[in-house]
C-alpha cells in the first residue's frame, strides 16, 4: 500500500513538473479562466445590484455561494474531468487494456498521472469571493462553523470528482460517455444559484439524481442558518454525507464498468 502511494505521487509530481516548464502558459491560463468566470459573475451581481435579492438571497450571500460552487468544483475537477473525459478515448484506442495490466489501479493511475494544476485561477478566484463574502454576511460562527465548512467543501469536491468518474467509467461499457458531461454541465451551471428558486420537480433532480445542489447550496444555506427546501433542519448532516456516499457509489460502478469491460476490439 505505501509503496503504490509512493508512486502515485512520484507520478503526480512528474506530471506536474511537465506543466511548470510553461509557466507563463499556466499563469495565463489561470488569470484568463478566472476572468471568464467573474465575467458570468458579473452579470449575476448586476441582477442583484437591480433587484436587490435573488430568492431571498442578497449580493454578499449570493458570492459566497458562488466562491463555494467554484472552489468546490475547482477541487474536485482537477482529480477528474481531464482524465475522466479522456477515457472514451482510451477504449475506443484500446489503450485502456494497458492500463489493466499496470500493478496499481487503473483509476488512480489515471488521476494521479493527469492531476490538473490548471485550475488554479478557479481556485484563487474562490478562495478570494469566499473570505471577501464571509467579512460581509456575518455568519452565527460556532466552534463546529470551520470544521463543518471544511468538511462539506472536502465532500462536495469527492462528489464532483464522483459523478465525473461515473460519467467516464460509462465509456467501458457504452464505448462514449462524454455526451453526458453535457448533462452534468446543464446541472452544475443551476447550482450556482440558489436552490429555492426552481421549480420542486428541478429541487428533487438536484437533491437525488444529479445531487449538485450539495457542492454548493445546501452547505452555505446550512452556514448561513437559510431554510433548505425539501431537506429542511436535515441539510447540515445530508451535506456531509453526500460526499462518501457517492464516492462509495461511484467506486461500485467503476468496478461494474470494469468488470464488464471488453475492450475497444469486442
Amino acid at each position: 500500500m505505501g509503496h503504490s502511494l509512493s508512486t502515485l505521487w512520484f507520478i503526480a509530481g512528474l506530471h506536474i513538473r511537465t506543466r511548470l516548464e510553461y509557466r507563463a502558459s499556466l499563469l495565463l491560463g489561470w488569470i484568463s479562466q478566472a476572468f471568464g468566470y467573474a465575467s458570468a459573475y458579473a452579470a449575476i451581481w448586476l441582477i442583484l445590484a437591480r433587484f436587490e435579492v435573488l430568492g431571498g438571497w442578497r449580493w454578499p450571500e449570493m458570492a459566497l455561494l458562488l466562491g463555494f460552487h467554484i472552489l468546490s468544483y475547482s477541487l474536485g475537477a482537477s482529480l477528474s474531468f481531464v482524465q475522466m473525459r479522456d477515457m472514451e478515448g482510451l477504449v475506443q484506442r484500446g489503450e485502456f487494456d494497458a492500463l489493466l495490466v499496470k500493478p496499481i489501479s487503473p483509476w488512480a493511475y489515471l488521476v494521479f498521472s493527469g492531476l490538473n494544476i490548471g485550475y488554479g485561477g478557479h481556485i484563487l478566484l474562490g478562495l478570494g469571493m469566499s473570505v471577501w463574502a464571509l467579512t460581509q454576511v456575518h455568519p452565527a460562527w460556532t466552534a463546529w462553523t470551520i470544521p463543518f465548512a471544511l468538511a462539506a467543501l472536502i465532500g462536495a469536491a469527492m462528489l464532483v470528482c464522483s459523478v465525473m468518474t461515473m460519467i467516464g467509467a460509462t465509456a467501458l461499457i457504452w464505448g462514449r460517455s462524454n455526451y453526458l458531461y453535457s448533462i452534468f454541465f446543464g446541472f452544475w451551471q443551476l447550482a450556482r444559484y440558489p436552490l429555492n428558486i426552481f421549480s420542486g420537480a428541478i429541487q428533487v433532480i438536484m437533491l437525488t439524481v444529479m445531487p449538485l445542489a450539495f457542492i454548493s447550496y445546501v452547505p452555505v444555506a446550512s452556514i448561513l442558518g437559510k431554510d433548505i427546501p425539501i431537506l429542511g433542519e436535515w441539510g447540515p448532516a445530508l451535506t456531509l454525507i453526500a460526499g462518501p456516499l457517492s464516492a462509495g457509489v461511484a467506486m461500485l460502478h467503476w468496478r461494474y464498468c470494469v468488470g464488464h469491460y471488453q475492450s475497444g476490439g469486442g
